[in-house]
């Protein structure tokens, strides 16, 4: 019965040290975070940790892998559900956009402050991490906003040669104010004069 008990308890010891190891990584980058640090916010052994992971590179590439995942999920279920079937293209792609930053402020939060460490100190993370990220996440998400930007060519809607291109510049300009101003994340006014502004430079060089 004990043995029983042990093993069913497993999942839940991983998964507190995979949210721990995010909290800490997302906090502190991968660098400075420690596995004694991580084992405290996960409520476990440092010996626990090994038992499920080799070391922390080994850690933290699950920790990216996971939490991409759940926000890439998240991110093409949006793109889908706004741009699916679109009957006013201006204002889908602005409902996209709020409904796109609004992610940034939901339970997902940590998930942005650990990409913001990734790319102050991409050179010290392990190169497999980086392209489990890359694939999974931002490559994942730009294609399938791609190949809706594409349908909406072929409806005669915009003018796209390039749909990956134009999918990073959507992404880019529906949430440029936040690369400076993260203020405007928690304000509804400036929030959507920032997507709006953006939706309408897109359009202003992708409109047929």
């Amino acid at each position: 019965m004990t043995e029983k008990r042990r093993t069913a308890g497993q999942p839940d010891k991983r998964r507190a040290i995979v949210d721990g190891a995010l909290a800490l990584f997302a906090r502190d980058g991968y660098t400075r975070a420690s596995l004694d640090a991580i084992a405290a916010e996960a409520g476990v052994s440092n010996r626990t940790i090994y038992n499920h992971f080799a070391d922390k590179a080994d850690l933290f590439q699950t920790v990216i892998q996971d939490s991409t995942r759940r926000v890439a999920d998240t991110m093409v279920a949006t793109v889908d559900r706004h741009l699916g079937k679109v009957t006013d293209i201006e204002s889908d792609l602005v409902d996209l956009g709020l409904a796109w930053l609004g992610v940034l402020t939901s339970e997902l939060a940590p998930h942005f402050a650990l990409v913001r460490q990734i790319n102050a100190e991409a050179d010290h993370i392990p190169p497999a991490a980086l392209k489990t990220w890359l694939d999974t996440g931002p490559g994942r998400v730009r294609r399938e906003l791609a190949g809706r930007l594409a349908e909406l060519a072929e409806r005669g809607e915009l003018r796209v040669d390039d749909p990956a291109r134009a999918a990073g510049h959507l992404m880019l300009l529906i949430s440029a104010d936040n690369l400076t101003d993260r203020t405007a994340l928690h304000d509804p006014g400036e929030r959507r004069a920032m997507v709006t502004a953006g939706v309408r430079a897109f359009l202003h060089g992708y409109r047929r």
